[in-house]
């Protein structure tokens, strides 16, 4: 949908309905696959299981987390487009589950089940609130993260998930130790999504382009079904309504969990930072003010904190969105709730999780190459800012070396206690701790 007529760049107008309403159902599908792919994930790795593999125990629990992906997205939005008080930008930013904090996760939760929700949802929550406090002094800290540090930071982000990405489209963890695992039966869905992907993306224009990531994966959905690969029974079980259950998994604090959501509070506040900028210098050909930037960031935290607390992921701002509003020029926060307001109706009806829970490991597996592989892209294009000099390249080789050597041999760490482990095999924290204080302490060169 390429910019239609009218003068939409004030955040408080509100288009005609007739086009408020397709802008915000294609803000959703600009963000809606990436939103509850997170939540798949992490179910996965916990051990929820996937498509035609999951167990009668654990789809309830996976479908519960998509739904509450999709919930809490759009409350975290009204958040940020209505406000309260000092909360929300009041501008048109979309919320939702955010890759950042999957490093992390994953390793904390890896084969424990259920058992692991508790301890992670409870970090969820109080990384929430951590993050809600940054909003207090977000400004002052920007200093510290130069394109350099928050290049090197989202760098990290794509570099350490695109080896799920793999597992996934070749068949899935559970499936390594099978003859199966890797076979073309397996890939060919997840190719189709690339390959659909990359045509809708390069030889649309507008609406389908946006939306060329869920495309691609209806059109790998499609293929795994004829392919036999596709298991609907679930979607049959599932109830037609259901609220959201307040600490479905108990309270239970894991203090690997807890700090290293705190720390990963910090690099999504600047991600944040830099979402409001991009909006309000794509939409309105203006910087962001202070009022919206600390707004934007305790609407992050809120969001977060909230969804925790009945059993969903942390949230933050999708920067796909961004481009959106500068491809529109539609800067209406309007409709961005209209948007939200559909995510939160799908959030109440289970049976809409239990239809993404259909889709097999290897057709998400083709979307997520792309989706992280974007986050890395993302990324260098931040890098590419940065005046390479010696000082500089020997921080980013210091600090990807380390960071990407101990997440691809977590073994060298086993000597250390389980909470270092998780924080550390993460490789996203000790890159981005290394950053930060090399580039605070190491001289500018003349």
């Amino acid at each position: 949908m390429s910019d239609i007529s009218g003068d939409y760049k004030d955040p408080n107008v509100m288009p005609p309905i007739a086009q408020a309403v397709p802008l915000g159902l294609q803000h959703v599908l600009a963000m809606f696959a990436s939103n509850v792919t997170p939540a798949i994930i992490i179910a996965g790795a916990a051990g929820f299981g996937f498509g035609s593999d999951q167990g009668a125990l654990g789809f309830p629990d996976m479908r519960y987390m998509i739904q509450m992906s999709m919930l809490f997205a759009g409350i975290a939005t009204l958040f940020q487009t209505i406000g309260m008080g000092p909360v929300g930008a009041r501008l048109p930013i979309v919320q939702g589950t955010s890759f950042a904090f999957l490093p992390v996760m994953i390793p904390a939760v890896a084969g424990q089940g259920v058992d692991a929700m508790g301890g992670l949802m409870t970090g969820v929550v109080i990384g929430g609130i951590f993050h809600f406090m940054l909003g207090t002094v977000i400004g002052k800290i920007r200093f510290a993260l130069p394109p350099l540090v928050t290049g090197l930071i989202v760098l990290m982000i794509g570099l350490s998930l695109v080896e799920v990405g793999i597992k996934y489209a070749a068949g899935g963890v559970p499936m390594m130790s099978k003859p199966e695992f890797g076979s073309l039966n397996q890939w060919t869905p997840a190719l189709v999504v690339i390959v659909v992907t990359l045509l809708v993306k390069f030889f649309t224009r507008g609406f389908l382009a946006v939306a060329a990531v869920l495309i691609g994966l209806i059109a790998g959905y499609i293929v795994a079904y004829f392919m036999g690969q596709v298991n609907l029974s679930n979607i049959g079980r599932a109830a037609a309504f259901e609220v959201p259950v307040p600490f479905k998994w108990g309270w239970d604090i894991n203090w690997a969990i807890v700090i290293g959501m705190c720390l990963m509070a910090v690099i999504s506040a600047i991600e944040t930072v830099g979402d409001v900028s991009g909006i309000t210098k794509g939409g309105a050909g203006r910087e962001a003010t202070d009022k919206e930037i600390t707004g934007a960031t305790f609407a992050d935290g809120l969001g977060t904190a909230v969804a925790g607390i009945f059993g969903g992921l942390p949230n933050t701002s999708f920067s796909q969105n961004v481009g959106l509003v500068s491809m529109t020029g539609v800067m209406s926060r309007h409709v961005v709730t209209i948007g939200a307001l559909f995510l939160i109706a799908a959030g109440f009806i289970p049976k809409v999780g239990a239809v993404i829970n259909t889709v097999p490991i290897n057709v998400l597996g083709g979307g997520v190459i792309i989706m992280f592989g974007m986050v890395a892209a993302a990324g260098l294009s931040m890098l590419a800012e940065v005046n390479w000099n010696r000082r500089n390249m020997v921080i980013l080789a210091t600090a990807l070396s380390l960071g990407l050597g101990l997440k691809l041999v977590p073994e060298a760490l086993q000597h250390m206690g389980k909470t270092a482990q998780i924080l550390l095999t993460s490789g996203l924290l000790p890159a981005a701790i290394i950053a930060i204080v090399l580039n605070l302490i190491l001289p500018e060169e003349l």
